[in-house]
């Protein structure tokens, strides 16, 4: 006789991390089946235009969840100001004493201070970190890192080699699934804060990849200025606006991946749009443990439903251009059912199509949309039923449409009603309770003792005893039998556990009224409950030690401007020029600079590209070069990585430090974590140099990154007063700590893999116009009329820049008694003939200032003006003088 086919095991399955931007949605989550939720306080989260969560709402919060066996993460993944420090602080050792199972952090001073003070707290590394390589997994990992949430440009190929390339890290890897994308890199986009003063890596971000804008063109002056500039014709007008993600079709390829969890977004939704969409998450998954086919089709539906900017897989699937970018619009556009056919005018009545097997109904939002005719569109709420002819329906409709419009079920009354549904569950119906094992004994004297077991989802067992005061009598007619014991004591409707085993230990001649031994589980399983919160949380004696820590810490972190301590200036000051061609090097070294920052454009990957630069074969072919060129001058050269150091990057030019590294290079210069570690394994004696990209904000970050950087170049996003308290704070602790700052320049105010120019220029023919013809600009104009510089490199990614320029000459007094040690005219992507004036204008100021004491007004404004004449547009102070906005 054959032997039955053996049903396989289960396969394991990420995390199903899901948002909560309110309690609501909180519950929302938790209804729909999710394994954890993250959300954040009221504070430091960035999400501020979200409800979030009062600090009594996040501990009801995570009592509520552990209740469950579900876990909860909170957010505290914006950068920190110096004067929030100790606020900051104090918050993640409360969150700590709350048992929250994680608490995500962007800022890297902030991740240091909790190693040092909270090591029992565990901390995931913010997507707002820009991790996007195994240099920067390791990097978390020796930082304390439990889980890095990675940059949503990776292609999942990239994320499975990482995994392997840090498997021995103990680091788990988290990526989106679902929900929207920004256009640029988290954690490095400056464009919200630089249009309005609003910035993302604050919470703040309003948004403007949103908004419509307009692509031109025009051709340059030798300082590369444009001159009038011209519409580049082509369709769509929400240039930077991704389409939302959707990876539920990709499901069993996420989970035979190496990921640990997948994460939706939405802390901005409500919680009816977290019910739908977690749910179908959930389904979806938990169909493929048990080895069944998915996905569904009408999950899709629902999903299209819930909000849909048109889905992508995204670059973890490969998609790019016109599969990423829903540039036609940027808000919801719902289930598209067919297209009309035609329309009668006498009853105003519209024919439509049906190429989808959902037909609205009475109540359903309905959206009518001709992409030739974008003026004619309209949306309304559907009041009569529609009428149904063959493969067509014919409704009632508020004003003329053409035939070909498309139309689109915004929102439907029945998937409304199923998310209430999903929501309106009670919150002990759990997709899986907490098993709970249960010894009922009774001991010679009568007295009913209740011992338990509860096994959680992560594999601990937590023991509970309850003696409820109950002593069972000697029987006089009817003695309680055991098999009644186990019948009320198995019922555990009401909460979170089921009951697995009931083990009874007694002799079975006692009595005792049944409502006595319902009021002993009753009272158990609150107890139960309890234990199960109180496990979560640490031990008292730790929350103690990490607060007599900190307040042995709390002085060197001063909060208010009061506590700044004279900075002592670092004169002079050395000026220094970023460039990125060999014209400009020579330039900047020509016209009186003290360093030379070099990024060549690097092609890594061999792609046909729209570089704005001519490519270069042989990156140390370029690096001598530049050394030589800086060496006529007497000056050094400093090798300058780019913002985003992806793999191939990695591979490629890793190992060619040593040996570029012995041709006289000052040092290296980078803009993220992990390529900081990768240099000193690499090459210890070499000097690393900390570029933007490390969002340098406080001197908590400034005093962990100095121990291998022998400079730091500030944030663009301090104030004057917080570059002053910074500084202050980071001399008080180590007096060798040197600060640059960009004073001049187009601030980048967004990198993106995506490649603007495709649609109109077709790549091919972007690359050919922007290599051969070097008087070419390119740009993105919004609705108030300001224009932004679109430039690309040798990888296809698209930096826009400011729409003014940032011009600090005026502030060099004051910034060189700050106790800056070097100042930085950013020139990337501008020719030779702008990087010598500016060069030599700043050169002059600096001259000037060394002389004259005090330092009057007339010699700089004349500086001033000259940079006016030469500059791109308007100039700007940037935040130096008002700073960020913070509501």
């Amino acid at each position: 006789m054959t032997a039955p086919a053996k049903t396989p095991a289960k396969k394991t399955l990420p995390e199903l991390l899901a948002p909560a931007g309110s309690p609501e949605a909180f519950r929302a989550a938790i209804a729909a089946g999710a394994d954890a939720v993250y959300l954040s306080g009221k504070r430091f989260g960035a999400r501020k235009f979200a409800a979030n969560f009062s600090d009594a709402e996040i501990e009801e919060a995570v009592n509520f969840a552990h209740a469950r066996d579900v876990r909860v993460y909170v957010t505290v993944n914006t950068l920190i100001h110096d004067r929030e420090i100790a606020g900051t602080v104090d918050y993640l050792i409360w969150l700590y004493s709350l048992g929250v199972d994680a608490v995500l952090i962007q800022d890297i001073g902030i991740a240091a201070l909790a190693r040092e003070i909270i090591p029992g707290l565990v901390i995931h590394a913010s997507t707002q970190m820009t991790i996007h390589n195994a240099e920067g997994v390791r990097w978390a990992a020796e930082q304390g890192f439990s889980r890095v949430v990675l940059a949503r440009e990776l292609a999942l190929a990239e994320v499975e080699q990482i995994a392997t390339d840090t498997k021995d890290s103990g680091v788990g890897l988290e990526v989106f699934a679902h929900g929207a994308l920004c256009y640029g890199y988290s954690g490095q986009c400056l464009l919200s804060s630089v249009i309005g003063g609003r910035s993302g890596n604050r919470g703040m971000c309003a948004q403007p990849c949103r908004k419509p804008y307009t692509p031109v063109t025009a051709t340059t002056d030798a300082y590369g200025r444009p001159g009038p500039v011209q519409v580049i014709p082509g369709k769509g007008q929400y240039l930077l606006s991704p389409k939302d993600l959707c990876t539920y079709r990709h499901l069993p390829a996420l989970v035979a991946s190496p990921v640990a969890s997948l994460k939706i977004e939405g802390r901005m939704k409500s919680p009816e749009y977290v019910a739908t969409v977690v749910a179908a998450y959930r389904r979806a998954l938990d169909a493929i443990a048990a080895w069944d086919k998915t996905p569904l089709p009408d999950e899709m539906d629902n999903l299209l439903l819930a909000f849909n900017r048109g889905f992508t897989s995204g670059y973890l699937f490969g998609d790019r251009h016109r599969a990423l970018m829903g540039r036609d619009a940027p808000d919801n556009r719902g289930l598209y059912i067919g297209k009309v056919s035609r329309y009668d005018a006498k009853v105003r009545s519209a024919s439509i199509k049906l190429e989808s097997g959902m037909i609205p109904k009475p109540g359903d939002g309905l959206f009518f949309k001709d992409y030739e005719r974008p003026d004619e569109q309209f949306g309304f709420a559907l009041n009569t039923v529609p009428t149904r002819t063959g493969g067509e329906i014919q409704l009632a409709v508020p004003q003329p449409v053409s035939p070909g419009t498309r139309v689109y079920i915004t929102s439907s009354i029945d998937q409304a009603a199923h998310a209430r549904q999903i929501i309106s569950r009670p919150a002990t119906a759990l997709r899986h309770p907490v098993p709970l094992d249960l010894t009922v004994r009774v001991e010679d004297n009568g007295r009913l003792i209740l011992d338990g077991c509860i096994h959680t989802g992560s594999g601990r067992e937590i023991a509970i005893t309850h003696t409820p005061g109950i002593t069972l009598v000697p029987a006089e007619s009817r003695p309680l039998t055991a098999e009644q014991m186990e019948q009320q004591m198995r019922k555990s409707g009401g909460t979170p556990f089921v009951i697995e085993a009931v083990n009874v230990q007694y002799r079975g001649d006692l009595f005792a009224p049944l409502a006595d031994l319902n009021r002993a589980r009753r009272e158990f399983l609150a107890l139960a409950e309890s234990a199960l919160v109180a496990a979560s949380r640490p031990p008292a004696e730790l929350v103690e030690q990490a607060t007599s820590r900190w307040q042995a810490l709390e002085a060197n972190y001063p909060a208010t401007h009061t506590s700044i301590s004279p900075v002592k200036p670092m004169v002079p000051l050395c000026l220094a020029v970023y460039v990125d061609t060999p014209e400009a090097v020579r330039a900047a070294a020509e016209s009186g600079g003290n360093r030379v920052y070099f990024e060549p454009d690097i092609p890594v990957s061999g792609k046909v590209s729209c570089s704005s630069q001519p490519r270069k074969a042989d990156t140390e072919e370029q690096i001598v070069a530049a050394v030589e060129q800086c060496r006529a001058h007497d000056i050094p050269l400093v090798w300058k990585f780019p913002r985003i150091t992806r793999t191939a990057f990695s591979d490629r030019v890793l190992p060619q430090v040593p040996q570029i590294a012995e041709r006289g290079i000052a040092g290296i210069m980078v803009e993220n974590p992990g390529m900081i570690d990768a240099l000193h394994r690499i090459a210890p004696k070499g000097k690393i140099s900390g570029a933007t990209g490390l969002n340098v904000f406080n001197h908590a970050t400034a005093e962990k990154l100095s121990s291998r950087c022998h400079l730091l170049t500030l944030s663009p996003e301090l104030s004057r007063d917080e570059i002053r308290l910074l500084i202050s704070a980071a001399r008080s602790q180590g007096p060798d700590t040197r600060f640059a700052l960009i004073v001049q320049g187009v601030s980048e105010a967004i990198i993106t893999d995506d490649c603007l120019l495709e649609p109109f220029l077709h790549c091919r023919g972007a690359a050919e116009k922007l290599q051969e013809v070097p008087g070419i600009f390119y740009g993105i104009r919004d609705s108030t009329g300001h224009v932004f510089p679109v430039r690309m490199d040798s990888e296809c990614r698209t930096h826009i820049g400011n729409a003014a320029e940032l011009c600090l000459l005026d502030h060099l007094p004051e910034i060189q008694d700050m106790g800056i040690s070097e100042v930085v005219i950013d020139a990337r992507g501008r020719p030779a003939a702008y990087v010598l004036e500016m060069t030599r204008i700043y050169r002059e100021a600096l001259d000037i200032i060394a002389a004259q004491k005090p330092v009057t007004g007339k010699p700089l404004q004349a500086l001033k003006d000259r940079i006016k004449r030469i500059s791109c547009d308007e100039i700007t102070a940037g935040h130096f003088i008002r700073g960020l906005k913070e509501s």
